[in-house]
């Protein structure tokens, strides 16, 4: 390749990069009534920068090539700050390795663009292999906290193993996004903790965290459940025993393991709670997200549940590294009551969907709970049928066969 020929190519990457970042993005047909998805994904591997990929030097790289890949985007934390919204995305390279960047858009549905350098994360004694999936939380002490997951390989695994990994939940600190404190990782009681949360206000004038207590990295054994707990600083945060905010079911969607997903949103009903349920199919685990609200006075106190999930995989969501997966842990609510979810779907993509607040407290209030058993299930919406028929003209109505 030419010197004219490369300058070319990287001119036509550039434009075509250009153009992704400043597609607009629409609302998809169809809906619920409970919030929209959009036509295209809000971040993908493509809308990382060129220069992260490519050597653009033609001495150095004369055919042109991506010297680093980066394999997917997702999992975003979100954060709203002087108007704009801010995403730290995890981002995965062609390595495996996962790291953090953000992300600002001006509108929060598309025009997501990569700050220039990614995130500069300190480590602690005990280095970090693998961090991801960072929540944003705006703290009442004045502080914008990461809280993420911190993989290192399980000591204790027998030699040859290299799979076995030990998770918890690392935190840092910052006041621009820009410059990181790193803290001492989250000390629970639990042999694995990811999708860790922290409340974003003082709770008895302490720090408060829901945790996902779990066995094993990926299996939940005797613990699991969305748990609850107080630290007395953050500095060096340490929590005891641990209480089950929101368990585990049989036969739900949450059969095999649950946690939340971003930091609660604080409405005048109760907190706003987004989470993710897992359960187990004959193609493997299947991630959706469910919704539920807290006490205002005990944010640890379960007041809506609503049965079933809010949001699940679908079309070509299903597709990815991970299929079957739809994740979240980073949400924002405006000044004007529109709330954005961003959620990843198969470990691939960041997609947003939007609602307003208060639809989602509407959803949570007035979707009646799971009862659990088939009979009673089907109980529950003959009575929804039968409401909706009584108010029916007759030849609107359904015939039996």
């Amino acid at each position: 390749m030419t010197h004219e020929q490369f300058s070319e190519r990287v001119r036509k990457l550039l434009v075509e990069y250009e153009a992704l970042i400043t597609r607009p993005n629409r609302i998809a047909e169809g809906g619920n009534g409970v919030f929209d998805r959009y036509k295209y994904p809000v971040l993908t591997a493509e809308h990382t920068p060129i220069f992260w990929r490519y050597d653009l030097n033609h001495q150095t790289n004369p055919h042109l090539m991506e010297r680093l890949g980066i394999n997917s985007t997702f999992n975003p934390g979100a954060i709203e700050l002087d108007g704009k919204i801010y995403l730290a995305v995890r981002v995965e390279g062609t390595d495996r390795k996962s790291f953090f960047a953000i992300a600002e858009s001006p509108s929060g549905i598309d025009r997501f663009r990569f700050w220039d350098y990614p995130v500069v994360t300190p480590e602690t004694d005990d280095p970090d292999i693998n961090v991801y999936d960072m929540r944003l939380v705006r703290h009442q002490d004045g502080w914008i906290y990461g809280l993420f997951c911190t993989e290192r390989k399980d000591p204790s695994a027998p030699r040859g193993d290299l799979s076995s990994a030990v998770a918890q939940c690392g935190i840092a600190r910052t006041k621009d996004l820009k410059t990181w404190q790193r803290l001492d990782d989250l000390k629970t009681r639990s042999p694995q903790q990811r999708n860790v949360v922290l409340h974003p206000e003082f709770v008895n004038g302490k720090y408060a965290f829901y945790t996902r207590p779990q066995d094993g990295f990926i299996e939940a054994g005797s613990g699991g459940g969305i748990g609850w707990a107080l630290a007395g600083n953050m500095e060096h945060a340490a929590i005891g025993q641990e209480k089950i905010v929101h368990d585990r079911k049989y036969h739900t969607i949450m059969e095999v393991k649950n946690g939340l997903g971003p930091a609660p949103i604080k409405t005048p009903e109760g907190w706003l709670q987004l989470a993710h349920g897992v359960r187990n199919t004959a193609a493997g685990l299947r991630y959706v997200l469910y919704a539920f609200m807290t006490a205002l006075d005990d944010p640890s106190r379960l007041i809506h549940e609503p049965g079933g999930y809010l949001l699940a995989p679908r079309d070509d969501e299903r597709v990815g590294d991970v299929s079957n997966v739809t994740f979240s842990n980073g949400w924002v609510a405006r000044g004007n009551g529109q709330l954005f979810i961003y959620y990843a779907s198969s470990d691939t993509r960041c997609h947003v969907a939007t609602t307003t607040v208060e639809k989602l407290i509407d959803y949570c209030r007035h979707t009646p709970s799971d009862p659990l058993r088939s009979a009673a299930c089907v109980q529950q919406r003959i009575d929804l049928i039968q409401r909706n028929l009584q108010g029916m003209p007759s030849a609107a109505k359904s015939r039996p066969c």
